[in-house]
This record gives structure tokens, sequence and C-alpha cells, in this order.
């Protein structure tokens, strides 16, 4: 696990993902691919619990459980090179229930990176079913007519018509996630 993993084509990047949903699955192949295009990849999956409610409903409770999560990871995995928690919540603002999402990236050296993805105004019917305490996969499937919407495409996909997708948005944050890894201004102002 020592030295920079962009330039070791020969040990895989081993990187254990929070959680087994396939579109963060597949947001974390495509985050680390892309910041490590060099490096293949070993994605290990572990279903973690968040020490947050199913259903996070602010800012910090998300940011929260995304980190909890990548720090669980690490406990029970601690072999690995990075450790990443994805954790999707709500917030109610001025009577609007906004979706977003926090990424945590920990690395094996002790470093950390948190991003929060765009966020997503949602429909009048979704915040009435969230607010009366359903999740917000199960509450967009009520209102749209789809099952395990969470596992694809999202409220994102569900909204813009596919144009964006749960697992476009995580892995352009998960990118964001990963600068202070990738981006060599960020070791140079540690040291």
């Amino acid at each position: 696990m020592g030295g920079d993993p962009r330039d070791s084509a020969a040990a895989p990047l081993k990187v254990v993902v929070a959680s087994r949903n396939p579109a963060k699955v597949s947001a974390v192949r495509d985050a680390f691919g892309a910041g490590f295009p060099n490096a293949p990849l070993e994605i290990v999956t572990v279903n973690i619990d968040s020490g947050v409610a199913g259903q996070p409903m602010c800012d910090e409770e998300t940011r929260r459980g995304a980190l909890n999560r990548a720090h669980n990871a690490r406990s029970r995995h601690p072999d690995a090179d990075y450790w990443v928690g994805l954790e999707g919540g709500v917030e109610t603002i001025e009577g609007e229930l906004l979706a977003f999402a926090w990424m945590a990236v920990l690395d094996s050296g002790g470093r950390r990176g948190m991003a929060r993805s765009p966020t997503l105004p949602l429909p009048p019917d979704v915040r009435k079913r969230v607010e009366r305490g359903q999740e917000l996969g199960a509450a967009n499937d009520a209102v749209f007519g789809t099952v395990g919407s969470k596992q694809r495409g999202g409220a994102f996909g569900l909204l813009t018509g596919g144009r964006l997708t749960r697992e476009g948005v995580y892995a352009q944050t998960l990118g964001l996630a990963l600068l202070p890894f990738i981006n060599p201004v960020y070791q140079a102002a540690s040291e």
C-alpha cells in the first residue's frame, strides 16, 4: 500500500465501498477509475451501518452518515487503500424538500476527502410521503410507479428523464472528494 497508487500498474488499488447498492458501487468504480486511470481496481462491497437514521433529514446528519460508513468500513476491512461512505439525505428549506448526498473517502495514510452532491428539489407528493416517514427511494417509487429506483438512476434520473442519474451525480461528487488524494496542491498544503 505504499507509494502513489497512480504509478502502480502491478498491485490493484483496493477500495472498500460501504454499500452494496449497484448505483453507489458503479459511481465508486467510475470515480476511482477516472481518478487513478493507471491503477487496476479491486472493489470490495460491504453492508455497513451509517449510525444515523435510515432517511437522514438534514445536511449534518447526512454528512455524518457518510463519514461513519467510511470509518466503519475501515474497521471491518483495515487492509484496504481507500474506504468510501456514501449517504443520501434530504432537508426541508422554506417548505421545499431537497435531496442530496455526501461522499466520504478515507485513505490508508490517514487523509480524508469529502464532497456534497448537487441539491435536487423534490416534488410535493414525494415531500409529503417523506414527511410521513417513508424513505426517499420508496416515496419516489410510489409517486413515479417504479420499483427499486434507488438501485438505478434514483430521483435524479426520474426527475430529469435520465439526463442526470444517481450514478453519474455520485461519480462526479466522488471525483471531487478524491481531489485531496490525486491533486498535488492538497499534499503541498498539508506539509
